[in-house]
This record gives structure tokens, sequence and C-alpha cells, in this order.
């Protein structure tokens, strides 16, 4: 026995994964509740518009915009394959969140291709970082604004990674990381904008970040990243990727895109180190970031 044509809908509406619809021109034509509540944009907002308006703009883990060339839902419609890829994809606050996404065609009653089928699914740590910030609030080790860590449990939390070290050999980095031109956002726009470029910088590290790593905010637009388990390589391989999203991602204020860049210096833990000489180090290397031109990483 058949579903009925409401049954479908129902079921369709209420996926936990996000879909939506398009039509040959890449016109979005159905958006569900899950695609809502995962990227934060409503059906009403998104229907009827290209995909790359101002809405999805899927970047790849290098930072290229997906949108711009021809993105994996462009190729499935043209030649008929179903895909499976995961991209960065911009959420209506800004920041990027890491999906997996399934491709397939939509086609009519005759199999003629009308269309593409994405389903996408949030593999962002959520549910890690939500338990963390519960944790932290009982803490009081929580800043209010950005809802990360702040500067007193960054401490703590370096100096559990030094005593991990010792006692386990296990090693780690720290990421010093900088909003760039910060100041100009807050003169321009005002700090209500501000505020939102501090927030949307820290949703991007939480939601791309491994769920045994912290981001902290050190002070005004400065933040700590404590990468556990890492070698020089991987250190810089994740700087690269957190900048490169951030560098592709934007806020829109009275409809203009507002880009956002950081700076970032990286560095592995010595056996001579403490937290001072560390810190200091990173600050350093991020010191250099900054005179080499900005949106640039050192590692050191």
């Amino acid at each position: 026995m058949g579903l009925e044509k409401g049954s479908y809908e129902r079921i369709i509406e209420n996926l936990y994964d996000g879909l939506y619809f398009v039509d040959r021109n890449r016109i979005i034509t159905y958006w569900n509740k899950a695609a809502e509540q995962i990227s934060g944009f409503t059906a009403n907002e998104v229907v009827g518009k290209h995909c790359s308006d101002n809405i999805l703009t899927h970047v790849d883990v290098e930072g290229n915009n997906l949108c711009t060339g021809m993105c994996p839902l462009a190729e499935t419609i043209a030649d008929g394959k179903p895909r499976e890829v995961e991209v960065y994809m911009h959420h209506k606050d800004g920041h990027r969140i890491p999906v997996s996404v399934r491709i397939s065609t939509l086609t009519d009653a005759q199999g003629k291709v009308i269309g593409g089928i994405e389903l996408f699914t949030d593999i962002s740590n959520q549910a890690a970082n939500e338990l963390r910030v519960k944790e932290l609030e009982k803490l009081a080790l929580l800043d209010s604004l950005t809802q990360l860590a702040n500067r007193n449990y960054i401490e703590k939390e370096i100096h559990s990674r030094f005593e991990e070290k010792k006692r386990l050999n296990v090693p780690f980095g720290i990421f010093f990381i900088d909003i760039d031109h910060f100041k100009k956002f807050n003169d321009t726009y005002g700090h209500d904008v501000g505020d939102n470029v501090l927030k949307f910088v820290a949703n991007t590290f939480v939601s791309n970040a491994r769920p045994f790593d912290l981001y902290g905010r050190w002070g005004g637009e400065e933040f700590i990243g404590i990468i556990r388990n890492i070698n020089f390589q991987d250190l810089e391989l994740f700087g690269n990727r957190l900048r490169l999203l951030i560098e592709n991602s934007y806020l829109i204020h009275e409809n203009k895109k507002l880009y956002v860049t950081i700076s970032i210096g990286a560095t592995l833990v010595n056996k001579n180190d403490t937290i001072d000489s560390l810190i200091k180090r990173a600050d350093t290397l991020l010191y250099e970031s900054k005179t080499s031109g900005r949106n640039y990483l050192t590692v050191g």
C-alpha cells in the first residue's frame, strides 16, 4: 500500500537532515524545517532565490567558493551522477558550519532531469560544545558575549595540557588569533556590529573544532586556541583552514557584505616551555603575521 502525497510531505518536512530542491538553474524551490534550523535561513528567505545569493555560498576545505565554479549540485544536474561531499555552509549569522552533503537529481515522470536534491547534515561538534558551555557557565569561566572560554579558563586549560604532556607526553599547540582591523568595524558601523563580528568569528572556531580542542577569548579581539595531540604540519593545516573559512565568510549588515579576516601565530609546546613562554612565543608569531600584511598564519 503506497503512501499518500501528504504523508511524504510530512516525512520530508520533519527529517533530521536539511533538505532542499533546486530547478535546473539552481533556483531553490523547496526548503525543509531542518534546513532552517541548521542554516538559520527560513524557507521564506530562500525559496525562489539562487542558492548562491548571500545564502549558502559553500566553500570547500581549502576555502574555495564552490558557487563561482561548477559546484557539486550543478555537476550532478549536468551528468546525473549522485555525489557525497563535505563542505562548509554559510550560516545566516555569518559563521561557517561543516556539513556532509548528499546530492541527487530531481526527475519528472518521464525520467527527465528537472533539477537537483541536496540533503545535508550538520557535522560540527554541537552536542560536545553545548555540554562545554553548560560546564563553563557553572564555573563562571565563560565569556558572556562569545560563549567561549574566558581568559581564566584558557590559563587553567593550558596548565592541564602541560600536566598531560608531562605525564603522557601528549603534544599540544596553541593558536594566538587576532581579528584584523577590528577597530574599523566598531568605528564605521558601531559596537553592535563589532560584537556581531566577535560572535561570528567565535562561532566559526566552535563549529570547526575537534571535540578535544578548546577556543577561548583572551581579551578584546584576541582569541587563543588550544590544539591537543597535534604535530607541526597539522597545526599549520588547521590554522590555515580556520583563516580561510573566515576569509570566505561574511556578515550581512544593511544589505552589505562585511568581510572579516584573522591573523594567527601558531606554535607547538617544547620541553623547556612555561605557560608564559608559550603564549609569548605565539604572540610574537602573531605580530609577524600582522607585519606580513594580515590575514596570515605564522608558525614557529
